[in-house]
């Protein structure tokens, strides 16, 4: 709890005192605590109900990151002077599909993310996620990030995979396939099933861990799920600059990888990695068709050689 640090003396404070005034308490009797900390710990504080304080800022984040990041790639879509960085140049959207998307997804967060976050706080805190103040130490937190991004990207391959499943398809991925050539906002364009699906990858991953390791914050949740926002808004933005991170590390799967996943409906089912569909065979695009390609000629030679 963010109050089993601070100062005995806090207890005098008026259930009616403002958030600044419980700052100034805050900073004035934990000096060792940083402003951000502070101020997590003051938020908690003037709540007085960690569940509420949990989901308000839960779904006050989700909605500013997403939309947030979604902006610059709007802009960028009605900037002439970048399409050609855009994979898929012929095919800019509209003003008109971008806003009917956003609203889309927007109720989607409303009606049935929101229910999640709200639940997440009970949930978590049952199997052990701390979240009270000092924050763990900077390697832990990007240990475990990274740890999230490789049991994500495992959950999203296979799950995803099975979406293309005809039935399946049909009955819940086809909404997200709307868009051939997916733009930033078209992330979380998707059925709720799939929404719930998915999304299960991304915060079961750090139920599961801190249930077996009994280690997971609060703060390290917040910035796993900020940096999976931003890889799967990314993913659909359509655009591959020279500088994108696929670039400097081969194995990150990146727009090109899923804006092809896009335009051909099949291949390349892994969120933020290369290597599931790599060493699966189902790789997306020309390249990848043209090895299959020779390789089954190299097999029928070589039968036919026999």
């Amino acid at each position: 709890m963010a109050s089993a640090v601070l100062n005995s003396t806090m207890t005098g404070l008026s259930s009616a005192a403002s958030l600044t005034n419980i700052f100034d308490e805050v900073s004035k009797y934990n000096v060792q605590l940083n402003v951000f900390e502070r101020l997590w710990a003051s938020w908690y504080l003037w709540m007085q109900n960690d569940t509420v304080a949990t989901g308000i800022m839960s779904f006050v984040m989700h909605e500013i990151v997403y939309f947030g990041r979604s902006l610059p790639w709007m802009i960028i879509d009605a900037i002439p002077y970048f399409n050609k960085y855009k994979l898929q140049n012929t095919k800019v959207p509209t003003w008109k599909e971008q806003w009917e998307c956003a609203a889309l997804v927007l109720l989607s967060h409303c009606t049935v993310e929101l229910p999640q976050i709200w639940l997440f706080h009970p949930l978590a805190t049952y199997f052990g996620m701390d979240y009270g103040v000092p924050f763990p130490p900077t390697w832990k937190i990007a240990m475990q990030i990274a740890i999230f991004f490789v049991i994500e990207d495992t959950w999203h391959y296979w799950f995803h995979r099975a979406l293309h499943y005809g039935p399946l398809y049909k009955a819940i991925h086809k909404l997200h396939h709307t868009y051939s050539a997916p733009f930033g906002l078209a992330a979380e364009y998707a059925s709720p099933i799939e929404v719930m699906l998915l999304g299960f990858g991304i915060v079961g991953s750090p139920i599961v861990w801190v249930s077996v390791t009994g280690e997971l914050h609060l703060i390290t949740m917040y910035l796993w799920i900020v940096l999976r926002l931003f890889q799967a808004i990314d993913a659909h933005s359509g655009y591959d600059f020279p500088w994108s991170l696929r670039h400097i590390l081969p194995f990150w799967a990146g727009a090109d990888h899923h804006d092809l996943h896009h335009e051909r409906f099949i291949g390349n089912y892994a969120s933020s990695f290369r290597w599931w569909d790599y060493c699966l065979d189902t790789e997306a695009g020309e390249a990848a068709s043209k090895k299959r390609r020779e390789r089954k000629l190299a097999e029928i030679r070589a039968k036919k050689a026999q």
